[in-house]
């Protein structure tokens, strides 16, 4: 199989060396070369359409990544950037006080999300989750926080502790997703003064294989939650309108305290919400301050309601479902033909393509070597985060995809078949 050949990418470097001058490192975090494959993957992009993103040196790709999670329409969805638009020129958004649209995403959100009663709302995930916690703090007056996943960048969760003193994190404590033993021995030390559980219902964590909750294992998250009388939090910025309308809890039928929403809720506009139940969320209103200049303006809360109405109306989840299982039977079945230790996890919303890890490392050159031709291909996905399916990947998009995996898979099995 012969090897796809290499991007012309000379703006992206060009663009980058000039950042380095003018921005720490050049871009910040998950949009670093190193996060992907440095030489290899464009580091600016200059346009999306659909599913389909544009680089700032003209080369086109069908995109997986969906600006990490909140592009569960599509790019440039003009229905929802039309309803923004409108809102701007006719009433503006940004003022001192408050505009009712608040009130009416409230109410979408208590009659799909099964946890929510009361809101309240912000820009990111980061911002939300450690809402979330003082909110759980306020509540229960306890400190420890018992955590699972991927929580956004802030001084408790961040895994990189560079400027963090810390006594900022060290009340906070990890398990791992499907390990309820090791929750119970973390609770059986901390569990008296522990204020919540935070976790992902859905087990997505960075660089790893994707999981779905083994048989029980949310229950007993829940049970022993509410054992020692801490809140659950389920962070559902990733599969909240995506995995079901109502999210994992949903899906799953374990409903937490409170839930972390975002992403996909407005389809790329900048809002985060922390919702759940009133005798939880109450605390917010007395015990506790959170506040920001932005956290009222109303363009990301029209982007929000008209993306649910499109959900909705569109019954977009169930088209992604129905067209990202059949997907992933192709994948499944292209990656058993070649055997070189691929590995295909996830559901058909959010899936990820790993290599099985080995004594000798090859799994990291494999990784490597397949992600490369991808993008050489002009699909974007990425080596360390899983990819998602729009509402905008056509059957035929998908199609030319399979393709793509098929060949790389296939070079990959040629080359190191050559080397043993």
């Amino acid at each position: 199989m012969k090897e796809a050949e290499r991007l012309n990418i000379t703006k992206s470097r060009e663009l980058f060396e000039e950042a380095t001058g003018l921005v720490p490192g050049g871009v910040l975090g998950a949009r670093k070369p190193t996060d992907f494959i440095e030489g290899e993957y464009p580091i600016f992009l200059e346009t999306g359409k659909g599913c389909r993103l544009t680089d700032v040196d003209g080369n086109e790709f069908i995109d997986f990544l969906c600006g990490y999670g909140p592009i569960i329409l599509g790019y440039r969805e003009e229905e929802v950037d039309e309803a923004v638009y409108k809102q701007i020129r006719e009433k503006g958004f940004c003022f001192t006080l408050t505009q009712k649209y608040q009130n009416l995403l409230a109410k979408r959100l208590t009659e799909l999300v099964p946890s929510s009663e009361l809101s309240i709302f912000l820009k990111t995930g980061s911002d939300a989750t450690t809402a979330s916690l003082r909110i759980a703090r306020a509540h229960t007056d306890k400190l420890k926080v018992m955590r699972c996943g991927y929580h956004g960048w802030h001084d408790w969760c961040v895994e990189m502790k560079g400027g963090i003193p810390s006594k900022l994190y060290e009340d906070v404590f990890e398990f791992h997703y499907n390990n309820l033993d090791q929750l119970r021995e973390l609770m059986a030390i901390h569990g008296a003064e522990t204020a919540a559980i935070v976790m992902t219902p859905f087990g997505h964590p960075n660089h790893e294989k994707m999981q779905i909750p083994a048989p029980g294992f949310l229950e007993g998250v829940k049970e022993i939650a509410h054992r020692y009388g801490a809140v659950l939090i389920y962070d559902e910025i990733r599969t909240c309108f995506r995995l079901s309308m109502g999210g994992a809890q949903k899906l799953y039928g374990v409903t937490p305290d409170l839930t972390v929403l975002g992403k996909a809720l407005a389809n790329g506009y900048p809002i985060s919400v922390v919702t759940g139940k009133k005798d939880v969320m109450t605390a917010a209103a007395n015990k506790l301050f959170i506040s920001s200049t932005f956290f009222p303006n109303s363009d990301a809360f029209i982007a929000a309601l008209k993306t649910l109405e499109i959900l909705e109306r569109e019954n977009v989840l169930g088209n992604i479902w129905d067209k990202g299982e059949r997907f992933m039977k192709k994948i499944q079945a292209v990656i058993d033909k070649h055997d070189v230790g691929a590995e295909l996890t996830g559901v058909a919303p959010m899936f990820y393509i790993t290599f099985r890890k080995d004594e000798t490392g090859s799994y990291k050159s494999k990784r490597t070597d397949f992600y490369t031709q991808l993008i050489r291909k002009r699909f974007f996905f990425s080596p360390f985060h899983h990819a998602y399916i729009s509402f905008r990947h056509t059957e035929d998009d998908l199609d030319l995809t399979l393709n793509a995996i098929d060949e790389s898979l296939a070079f990959i099995k040629e080359k190191y078949e050559k080397r043993l």
